[in-house]
């Protein structure tokens, strides 16, 4: 059973500020990565546990979070920027059984959702596809499904890991903080998050092969709607041929496949 890990930084026990923590500057940057690298290897942990044989970790943050020294043995990592063009498109991931998500964060404009954002915590007010907010998680799901991979686990907060669930039912999810707003939360205890995670990981792997959850296919066409926080951030969108300005913030992406939209 092959698997490839997304994580991201937001979603980790422990973490609640954009400007301390999450970005390269932040003055705990460096402290909360061994926090992320560890809940990783707890994950690796309980995937090896349920049978896994292949775990193929994507260090998805923007700068890079994953501490490579101290990343499990059994895991190997995708990270550097920029990743390849089109990246879904280029059979990288197409061995792969399937896909989860840790350190999750819900999407742009949730209210409880520690550390909330879609993609860009500096520039996106929102993103919609074919008329439905879409976060992170969406994106994630959509991409790999089109390649026939699911997502079967998710950790992340409390947010997320609702989120996660309102988009496929059934998914085995592990919160590891309460969202009190965007920047404060309860969180676990970084032992407890860990071996939340560890054996979250275990039992979805095995509820998978038991219960099987079916990868995220939504009907095309799609149009991918994207507005940004300032003029400047749209304007980069001017000389796509499938992008459409609708105002000075907005613009939309059409197309047929999935894969050519989702992280254009």
């Amino acid at each position: 059973m092959k698997i490839v890990m997304g994580t991201d930084l937001e979603g980790v026990s422990g973490v609640t500020s954009f400007e301390d923590e999450t970005y390269p500057t932040g003055k705990y940057y460096e402290k909360v990565k061994h926090l992320l690298t560890a809940e990783i290897n707890a994950a690796v942990e309980g995937l090896l546990e349920g049978g896994a044989t292949e775990i193929l970790v994507v260090d998805g943050h923007g700068p890079g979070a994953v501490i490579f020294e101290e990343l499990h043995p059994a895991a190997k990592l995708l990270h550097g920027r920029p990743f390849p063009p089109k990246i879904f498109s280029c059979d990288l991931f197409r061995d792969y059984d399937l896909c989860m998500m840790l350190g999750q964060h819900a999407m742009a404009g949730t209210q409880d959702g520690t550390l909330s954002h879609t993609q860009s915590s500096r520039e996106v007010d929102y993103y919609k596809l074919n008329g439905r907010f879409i976060g992170e998680i969406a994106q994630f799901a959509l991409g790999f499904g089109a390649m026939g991979i699911p997502l079967f686990f998710l950790t992340g907060d409390d947010a997320a890991c609702r989120e996660a669930q309102e988009l496929i039912p059934g998914l085995s999810t592990v919160s590891v903080k309460k969202g009190l707003s965007r920047t404060s939360a309860i969180s676990l205890s970084p032992e407890a998050a860990r071996q939340k995670i560890r054996k979250g990981a275990r039992d979805a792997l095995r509820q998978q092969a038991a219960s099987p959850i079916k990868p995220l296919v939504w009907p095309g066409p799609f149009v991918l709607e994207k507005r940004f926080f300032y003029s400047s951030s749209a304007d980069r969108y001017d000389a796509v041929p499938y992008a459409t300005r609708i105002d000075s913030q907005i613009v939309q992406l059409k197309g047929e496949s999935i894969l050519d939209l989702i992280y254009a």
